[in-house]
Formats: structure tokens, C-alpha cells, sequence
């Protein structure tokens, strides 16, 4: 056996017979035997290829114990900071053949069935959420009959018509568009160029529709994949305690929550903030569509200077809603990321009445609920306010949780009164 130490390479490569292999460190498989999808470069001990060489991206990777016990099935990216990822723990699949991803769509789809009406107009819904439906590095979210598709993996992305075909068979969608997720081409190498891979091309904008409340969604230029799907009932949620009030909501996007509480909740007004002017001219659209323009303003700018402005003016709101973007996208940004939090936080509660409502927001899975909560109680003590906690919310069942993945429960609501 001739041993390999490529400078180019991010772990040992020692030449091997049989198909690419990928040792885990003594001590270190637990997670993996435990079914975590995730496996990192400092976990692998070495790999075991025939040429002795770094394989290429997309490539199968037989995972393997110390004690060269077979763990599973993953697929290769050395460019990745996730470099392997789990799809399979029988040792009998094969994860190259279309039958196994075609088994994971269907089963993804199937559960959306029991939840929604697939085929209705108006009908919004993750169909698929990576991890949580063995898909790691997939998101597929439907908007009225077109599917907006999402690759967080190029190893993943190496399957693509495999996961297309799939879809077109168990979901029948009108059309499929590929968006990618800003930043991904860097971190994962990933040269993908957006647009249409299947169908007609969705209009600008669709629309959506849920309790009554519709929304426009730009599923080419919008945000993410144009809509916020998981906040749909947690909106509905914050409306029931809003009602006569003049509302701030802060990284309002396309317009959710203001709209939802005003049409749904009855507030008196509800302000939305937001740095994106294409966000803002939905927004507006969307509180016209549903009948409450006059109840709703929007204001361009960056939410911590809106803040300041309102601090300044001493205006304050009787209800303010913070639903900011990921913060932590790394283990080695959770303390920045909480840090920021409990400064964003401090800030709203500046422009918050006595008595009134809060609804705080995390979407970064790696910040935990118990960390979300703990930094709620930081910001009691350094405003000198007592916060009362009402509800505690997370995201629907189109976003389902992996038992074995906890950064899939990622969305964390907070709803409080404070006095």
C-alpha cells in the first residue's frame, strides 16, 4: 500500500483496494452509527481509495468505523465544509441508482399529501426539507403548481436529474426553477446558474394562499425561494394577541406578519421595516391584495437604524416583531450570532410600550431554544423589564424535525409581554 500526503487534500489518502472508503476517527462515529447526516473533515482519520487520490465531488463514500465496521453510505465534496454526507445506513443500498432517490422524493411527498392539497391554487408547502426527509442538501418548496428547488450540496447536485425525474413523477409541478442560496457557490464549489430546468416558467408573481390571507410570491428574484413558508402559522399565532394594536414589524419581508395581524388579528397599523426595496414593493402589493393598505406603511432601511431613529423620536410601538435572517451559520459564529441577538433584541424593547407584545425570532438552527431563552433572560436583566414568555413556537409539520439531526429544529418564536 503506498500512502498519499497531497498538500491539496484535506485529510490522509492511503491507495486501497475496493471502492472509496472513508475511516472515522477512534471514538469519534457515535454520531454517525447514531444516524447524524453530517460528517466533517476532523472526523476522518483517512480515506481509502484505489489510485491514492482525493476523490472528486459526488463520489460515493463507503463510511467506515476504526474498527473498519460499516457505518454508511455518503456522497463526497471535498470542498465542503460538511465533506461527506449520510444517506444511507443499509449496507445493501445503492445510492448511485435512480430507485433509491426516486424512494426518498416519494416518501417526502407523501407526507405533504396527508397535510395539504397538493394540487390546489394557492396551495404553499415545503415538499421537501433536506435532512428531515434523508435528502441532505435539498430544498423544494411548491407554490401553486411550480416548484422552487434549492441545492446546498454539489455532491448532491451531481444526482440532480435523478431528484428532477422524481419530482416531476410524484409531484406532476407545471414547472422547476433552481435557486441558489447566496454564498453556496462559494462554500460549496457549487456553479449552478438559476432558472428554469423543467415546465414553463412560474409568472411574477404567483400567489399563495392560507386562512383567508393571500400573498404574492417572486419565486425568481424573491428571497430564499421567494416566500417564508415556515412562519405561516406562527403569524396566525402572534395576530390573536395584536388586536387595536400599532405594530413595528421588523424584517418584514414580503409582508407577513403586519398583513396577517391586521387582516387576521385586527390591529390598528402595522409598520414594516425592511433593507429590501423589491421585498417592500411586494409587501405593499400584498397589503392592497388583501385589503389593508391603509393600515400598513413601509420604510427602507436597515432594522437597527430604524430602531435608533425610533428611539430618537421616542416613538413607541405597542407591539414589535423581530424576524431577522440566520445569524450563526457556523458553530465558531453561535457566540457573535447570540451576542447579535441580545443587541437587536435591547434595541426593540427600547420602542416598546409597558405592556406591550414581543415576538422574537430565530431561524439559525444552530442557536438551541434553551440558548434563544437564556438570551431573552439576559436581555430581562440588562433592560431592567419583566418579560413574561406566552408561547413558544417552532415551525410546521411541512418542515418536519430529524430525531437524529437536531440543527433541523431550527425555527424559534418567541411570543412575550412585556412590561
Amino acid at each position: 500500500m503506498t500512502q498519499t500526503n497531497s498538500s491539496d487534500s484535506p485529510v490522509r489518502i492511503r491507495q486501497a483496494e475496493g471502492p472509496p472508503a472513508a475511516v472515522i476517527r477512534h471514538r469519534r462515529a457515535q454520531p454517525f452509527f447514531g444516524r447524524h447526516p453530517w460528517v466533517f473533515v476532523g472526523a476522518i482519520e483517512e480515506l481509502l481509495t484505489e489510485d491514492g487520490q482525493l476523490p472528486t465531488p459526488g463520489t460515493v463514500i463507503r463510511v467506515i468505523s476504526h474498527e473498519r465496521k460499516f457505518i454508511a453510505w455518503g456522497l463526497f465534496n471535498p470542498h465542503s465544509r460538511i465533506i461527506i454526507r449520510l444517506y444511507s445506513w443499509q449496507e445493501s443500498d445503492d445510492i448511485t441508482q435512480p430507485e433509491f432517490w426516486n424512494g426518498r422524493v416519494a416518501s417526502a411527498v407523501q407526507l405533504r399529501q396527508r397535510l395539504f392539497d397538493l394540487a390546489a391554487d394557492g396551495c404553499g408547502c415545503r415538499l421537501v426539507f433536506s435532512e428531515s426527509d434523508g435528502l441532505s442538501g435539498l430544498t423544494v418548496d411548491l407554490y401553486s403548481g411550480c416548484l422552487l428547488v434549492q441545492f446546498t450540496s454539489l455532491a448532491l447536485y451531481q444526482y440532480r436529474e435523478h431528484l428532477l425525474n422524481a419530482l416531476q413523477l410524484h409531484a406532476h409541478p407545471q414547472g422547476i426553477w433552481l435557486r441558489t442560496e447566496r454564498g453556496m457557490r462559494e462554500q460549496e464549489q457549487l456553479e449552478a446558474v438559476d432558472g428554469l430546468l423543467r415546465g414553463t416558467a412560474p409568472p411574477q408573481p404567483l400567489f399563495i394562499e392560507y386562512s383567508g390571507i393571500s400573498f404574492g410570491v417572486d419565486v425568481q428574484q424573491g428571497q430564499k425561494t421567494g416566500y417564508y413558508l415556515d412562519q405561516r402559522e406562527n403569524r396566525l399565532a402572534a395576530s390573536r394577541y395584536l388586536q387595536g394594536a400599532h405594530i413595528l414589524d421588523a424584517f418584514c419581508f414580503s409582508g407577513g406578519f403586519g398583513i396577517t395581524a391586521v387582516k387576521h388579528g385586527q390591529a390598528a397599523s402595522s409598520l414594516g421595516v425592511d433593507s429590501s426595496e423589491p421585498a417592500l414593493t411586494l409587501a405593499a402589493a400584498n397589503a392592497e391584495l388583501n385589503g389593508v393598505a391603509a393600515q400598513c406603511k413601509w420604510i427602507c432601511s436597515d432594522v437597527q437604524d430604524a430602531l435608533a431613529e425610533f428611539r430618537t423620536q421616542e416613538r413607541l410601538f405597542d407591539a414589535v416583531i423581530l424576524d431577522p435572517p440566520r445569524m450563526a451559520r457556523t458553530r465558531g459564529g453561535l457566540d457573535r450570532a447570540l451576542q447579535g441577538y441580545r443587541r437587536l433584541n435591547l434595541a426593540a424593547l427600547e420602542v416598546l410600550r409597558p405592556g406591550g407584545i414581543f415576538v422574537t425570532c430565530s431561524c439559525s438552527g444552530l442557536v438551541s431554544r434553551q440558548q434563544f431563552v437564556e438570551m431573552i433572560g439576559d436581555v430581562a436583566r440588562q433592560s431592567g423589564r419583566d418579560i413574561r414568555i406566552l408561547e413558544h413556537l417552532g415551525q410546521p409539520a411541512d418542515h418536519p424535525v430529524s430525531a437524529t439531526c437536531p440543527e433541523t429544529d431550527y425555527l424559534k418564536v418567541v411570543i412575550c409581554q412585556v412590561s
